[in-house]
Parts: C-alpha cells; sequence; structure tokens
C-alpha cells in the first residue's frame, strides 16, 4: 500500500472520530489512536489532511449539498461522508494532487470502509465536483 493511501487512511479515520465521537481535534491529530508507528511523512499528509479538512468543513459540506442532488451531509453515513469531506477539501485546497488520483484514492476507500454503492456514489459527486473545479479554472 502507498504511503498516501495509508495517509489517507489515517485521515478517514480521524475525520470520523471528529464526526462521530466529537473527539478534539487536539487528540485526533496526536495520533495516539494509531497502534502501529507511522513514518514521518505518511503522518505528515495524514495530520495535513485532517486539519485541513476540519478548518474547511463548512465550505466542504456546501459543496456536498450542491452535488450530490438532495442528500445534505447528515444523511450520508459517516463513512461516505468522511470521505467526501477528506476528497474535496483536496481537490478544492491541495493543487499538487490531480483530482483524477483523489477521485480513484476516494473509491478505493469507499469500496474498503464504506458500503455496498458507496464507491459509485463517491465517484458520481467528485466527477461533478472535479467539472465545476475545472470551470471555475
Amino acid at each position: 500500500m502507498g504511503q498516501r493511501r495509508k495517509s489517507r487512511e489515517y485521515a478517514l479515520q480521524g475525520l470520523y472520530m471528529y464526526d462521530v465521537a466529537k473527539t478534539p481535534i487536539d487528540d485526533i491529530i496526536a495520533l495516539e489512536w494509531v497502534d502501529t508507528p507511522i513514518e514521518n511523512n505518511v503522518r505528515d499528509f495524514a495530520l495535513s489532511l485532517i486539519k485541513g479538512t476540519i478548518s474547511n468543513i463548512e465550505k466542504i459540506d456546501e459543496v456536498i449539498k450542491k452535488y450530490s442532488k438532495n442528500w445534505v451531509p447528515e444523511r450520508l453515513t459517516v463513512i461516505d461522508r468522511s470521505i467526501l469531506r477528506l476528497a474535496i477539501f483536496e481537490m478544492l485546497y491541495m493543487d499538487n494532487i490531480p483530482a483524477v488520483v483523489t477521485i480513484d484514492e476516494s473509491i478505493e476507500l469507499g469500496k474498503t470502509f464504506g458500503g455496498e454503492n458507496s464507491g459509485q456514489f463517491i465517484n458520481g459527486i467528485l466527477d461533478s465536483v472535479k467539472k465545476y473545479k475545472l470551470k471555475e479554472g
């Protein structure tokens, strides 16, 4: 498994804890809940994803509302919502990562951690966000 994918998995877990258990961000970014040693570059990328997503969560949720066709973030499963938040943060704020890479990684996270149709659902929303971002320039 690639290092960035592992970082995304940690970030997904952190966002899940933030959403479900209302875990304080300081506890999440301490990564003390991870039971294995983490390489520095994996840790750094995971932390940037967690901090960035949480810092921009309101704007990200607006994007989800706009492109999920009548599915407000609160109606999504926690996993799907967390994956979408993570991916939309990457797409809007991390220009050094191609949108297609973010989408592919998010689909894989959905297939691994989400429900039966998570991958397709995530793909549909993120593809719409990608098209919007391209139009906006």
